[in-house]
């Protein structure tokens, strides 16, 4: 094992042994935990995931992350709906503690994605029945695109602050330059150069000072720790998730009549990065309720926690 390996792990094992951890399935009565684990999905894969376990769950919620998070992303609403449901949350390879093998073995692109959703909530033994998937930024297209090819994978899906279409106009001009061939690997290289600075304010950018808020000093840790942990960074994660975004998302809306899941979309009236026209559209064209968060930004379930928590147990109504 190299030094580079050893370390790594190393690294890995303190950010597991500061989260508090509890067996699977919770003592009934006893407050939410978190349980956080390691699953193989197949040769290439292995993912970090959180559970929090509930001995008699009225359902169970996936949550799925977006850019530049990790699992840690979910914790807090994970603890408050844990008092109901088992939840369960993961690293997307390239992010937090998971795998990140070779573009040439794996592409991260949204319909990869897709396949590693399928088989966690195969081999994590999740009713389908009584799923509700919660998917944001980069997290929610693949949860549609396995939707369209098992319309049972869940009972309910909600999406919000990403972009199902090619609609470049309603995005961010640095998510723009990762589409286009041509400027795609400037922008990853920015965004690799920029991480101090993304880490920092991609979570404020175009809210009112007032509305900003703060991430948990462990959240912000296992971001930054998990960013270069293997041989492909967070951001070139991302980056091949873009390069093949346009594709993906022309598959997606050329098959948009074969949607079959219901779905709620949910949307920050403020986000920056993906325009709430974008999430406007998509809700007309699945027949969807849209509900525009006033005064949110790109990530409403930090920034309204009560309001993620509030969506889920409705979706179980």
């Amino acid at each position: 094992m190299t030094r580079t390996t050893l370390g790594k792990l190393l690294a890995a094992a303190a950010v597991l042994s500061a989260i508090t951890t509890t067996t699977h399935a919770q003592n009934y009565g006893a407050p939410p935990r978190a349980n956080i684990s390691f699953i193989q999905i197949d040769k290439d894969i292995t993912l970090r995931r959180m559970v929090v376990g509930n001995a008699k769950p009225k359902g169970t919620v996936l949550f799925l992350h977006g850019f530049p998070e990790t699992m840690y992303a979910w914790k807090e609403a994970s603890l408050a709906l844990g008092d109901d449901y088992e939840v369960h949350a993961f690293d997307w390879p390239g992010y937090g503690f998971s795998s990140r093998p070779a573009t040439d073995r794996f592409s991260y692109a949204p319909m990869d994605y897709a396949d590693v959703l399928d088989g966690y909530i195969e081999r994590a033994h999740i009713d389908r029945s009584r799923l509700t998937i919660y998917g944001t930024d980069i997290g929610a297209l693949p949860a549609l695109l396995l939707a369209l090819k098992k319309p049972d994978i869940a009972r309910t899906i909600i999406v919000g602050d990403f972009a199902p279409f090619d609609r470049p106009t309603y995005m961010y001009a640095s998510l723009q330059k990762l589409k286009e061939k041509s400027s795609a690997d400037q922008a990853r290289e920015e965004l690799n150069r920029n991480r101090a600075d993304i880490l920092e304010n991609a979570f404020r950018r175009g809210l009112a000072k007032e509305a900003q808020f703060e991430l948990s000093a462990r959240f912000r840790n296992d971001m930054a720790q998990g960013w270069s942990y293997g041989a492909l960074t967070t951001a070139d994660a991302f980056a091949s998730y873009y390069a093949h975004f346009t594709r993906d998302q022309a598959y997606f809306e050329a098959n948009l009549e074969k949607l079959r899941t219901p779905v709620k979309v949910v949307w920050g009236e403020k986000d920056l990065y993906i325009k709430k026209e974008m999430g406007k559209e998509f809700a007309e064209r699945i027949g969807a309720k849209l509900s525009v968060l006033p005064g949110i930004g790109h990530y409403p379930h930090l920034q309204d926690v009560g309001r993620t928590v509030q969506e889920v147990r409705t979706s179980f109504q």
